[in-house]
C-alpha cells in the first residue's frame, strides 16, 4: 500500500542532526523502512508554545530549506500564531501563496474556537491549503491556549466548506471522534497517542474511513507505532489504503494542481 504521512517534525525527539536539511535525511530514511512514500512537515527546528512573530519565521524557513532538498518526498505546512494576526497572514502569503507550501500548522498559542482563526480559515481556503489544529483533551488540563476537538468543532461549524483535520483526534479519540462526528468537513488524524486497539475502527465506523488520515508525530513518535493503528485495524483493505494515503492526496489534490505539482 501506499503510505503519506500527514504529521511530521524535525523537532521532537533528540537528533544530532543541525540542519533541516540533515534532519529531513534522518527522517526519510527511517520512512524508507516503513514503505512511507511522501511526509508532510511543519513548525521548524524546534518550538514554543507562543512564537513571537519572528520565530515563527524561522521555524518556517527551516522547513523551506528542508522541502527544497528533498521536493519528491516532503511536503511542507506553513506553522502560523493566530495571537500575531498579521504576520501569520504575511506567512501564509510568503510561504503558501508565494512559496511552495500545501497547508496550514495551528499549534497551542491560541485557541482555534477564537475568531482570530477565521481570516487564516479564509486566506487558506482561497489558496486550497490544507488546515491542520493541534487538539487534546488532557486530565490534567489544557494548556491556556490549547484547543479541544470541541474548541475545533467550533471552528469547523463556522466554516462548513473547509476541509480541516483534528490533529491527534483529542488524543482521548473516544471523545474527540463524537466531537466531529457531525461536521463533514472534519478529518480525524490518527497521529501521536498510543497504538490502542479499536482507534481507527471506532474512526471509520463513526466517521467513515474517507474521513480518517494516518499521521505518525514522528520523531516524537515512530512510524512503525502508529503504522500500527492501521496495519493492525479490522477494517477492509480498501479502508485501510484511503486512510495511509488516497484520503490525504484527495485533500491535497486541489493545491497541489494549482501549483503544478505531479504525484
Amino acid at each position: 500500500m501506499k503510505i503519506w504521512d500527514l504529521h511530521c517534525h524535525l523537532s521532537g525527539a533528540p537528533l544530532t542532526e543541525t540542519t533541516p536539511e540533515a534532519r529531513l535525511a534522518h527522517l526519510l530514511a527511517a520512512a524508507d523502512r516503513m514503505g512511507i512514500e511522501r511526509v508532510c512537515v511543519f513548525m521548524g527546528m524546534s518550538w514554543a508554545y507562543e512564537p513571537p512573530a519572528e520565530r515563527i519565521r524561522v521555524e518556517n524557513d527551516a522547513v523551506l530549506r528542508a522541502i527544497e532538498k528533498y521536493p519528491d518526498r516532503a511536503f511542507g505546512f506553513v506553522y502560523l500564531n493566530p495571537k500575531h494576526l498579521d504576520a501569520s497572514m504575511a506567512e501564509l502569503e510568503r510561504c503558501v501563496a508565494r512559496g511552495p507550501m500545501v497547508g496550514v500548522k495551528l499549534w497551542v498559542a491560541q485557541r482555534c474556537s477564537a475568531a482570530e482563526l477565521d481570516p487564516i480559515v479564509r486566506r487558506a481556503a482561497e489558496l486550497k491549503a490544507l488546515i491542520f489544529q493541534h487538539t487534546w483533551f488532557k486530565i490534567t488540563g489544557n494548556l491556556p491556549g490549547e484547543s479541544t476537538p470541541e474548541d475545533f468543532a467550533e471552528l469547523a461549524s463556522r466554516h462548513p466548506d473547509v476541509p480541516l483535520v483534528c490533529g491527534h483526534t483529542g488524543g482521548d479519540w473516544e471523545r474527540g471522534i463524537l466531537a466531529i462526528r457531525h461536521l463533514k468537513n472534519t478529518y480525524a488524524d490518527l497521529a501521536g497517542g498510543d497504538p490502542t486497539a479499536g482507534l481507527t475502527e471506532m474512526a471509520v465506523r463513526e466517521l467513515g474511513a474517507e474521513r480518517v488520515l494516518y499521521g505518525s508525530d514522528a520523531p516524537g513518535r515512530s512510524f512503525a507505532s502508529q503504522l500500527a493503528k492501521v496495519h493492525g485495524a479490522a477494517i477492509p483493505a480498501t479502508a485501510k489504503q484511503l486512510i495511509l494515503s488516497e484520503n490525504l492526496k484527495r485533500l491535497l489534490t486541489p493545491i497541489l494542481t494549482a501549483k503544478g505539482i505531479k504525484v
